[in-house]
């Protein structure tokens, strides 16, 4: 199963710059999206029917064109679940899950913290998210949690480890996503690639793209049970329809 996550950072932006064209040519079995920007009726979904994803399920923010995620997908899921059932965040529209028999996936978009009281929240939100998953796992033990998690866990995944004053690098931020691995599940991009430095999101300003000065702030954590069933993880840093770019997993399920 080849699953991608990509934060498009406005997907009827990124249609305009050759999105579907780009994903049937990438050919996942499910893409995770987040930062959709955008309400269901405002969307062609008969164009996402084309490019080969009967199955496409958004859950967005109450806030139009803010936030949102969705998973398109090949096949059709068991359940599909909107939200967490957490009220303090999912007016923001920050987790949509699909379940298949032997894996269930989720596409995340875990907040910044570009100001105090942002921050505040995107703490409230990792401890929440963390709880969540810790009893969503005693039901479902297969689970790859796709996203932006907006955090750089490690000097490597940053261009700039100076930064440690820039939110998506505290060290409040990085002890979390540590943590967060430490409770049981596995970065499958590092797990893969122990040494190699390659981003996933670039600013906008002062031509950091093209001089690389990234961050990977984009994971596909899967939990210990599949530990054994990740056949290749990667970066498509050549795809750009948005501020990120995709990232990928695959998992051998036979």
């Amino acid at each position: 199963m080849k699953i991608i996550s990509y934060n498009v950072n406005g997907i009827r932006a990124a249609i305009k710059k050759g999105f579907l064209d780009w994903l049937e040519a990438a050919n996942p079995d499910v893409i995770c999206i987040q930062e959709t920007k955008a309400q269901e009726d405002q969307l062609d979904l008969e164009a996402f029917k084309k490019a080969g994803y009967p199955y496409n399920y958004f859950y967005s923010a109450q806030k139009k064109g803010y936030s949102g995620v969705a998973i398109f997908s090949k096949k059709k899921p068991n359940n599909i679940v909107f939200g967490t059932g957490i009220e303090t965040m999912d007016f923001e529209g920050r987790n949509l899950r699909i379940d298949f028999d032997e894996v269930s996936i989720m596409s995340l978009y875990l907040p910044s913290g570009t100001n105090l009281q942002r921050l505040d929240f995107k703490l409230n939100f990792m401890a929440e998210f963390q709880e969540y998953i810790n009893d969503l796992r005693q039901e479902i033990p297969n689970l790859v949690i796709c996203g932006d998690y907006n955090i750089c866990h490690e000097e490597i995944d940053i261009h700039n480890p100076k930064m440690k004053g820039v939110s998506g690098f505290l060290p409040v931020e990085r002890e979390w996503i540590g943590n967060f691995i430490d409770s049981g599940l596995i970065d499958s991009f590092r797990h893969l690639n122990k040494d190699l430095q390659q981003y996933s999101w670039w600013s906008y300003r002062a031509n950091s793209r093209a001089n690389n000065k990234g961050w990977r702030l984009d994971y596909a954590m899967v939990t210990e049970p599949l530990k054994d069933k990740i056949s290749r993880a990667y970066i498509l840093s050549e795809a750009k329809h948005s501020d990120h770019c995709p990232i990928v997993v695959e998992l051998d399920l036979n």
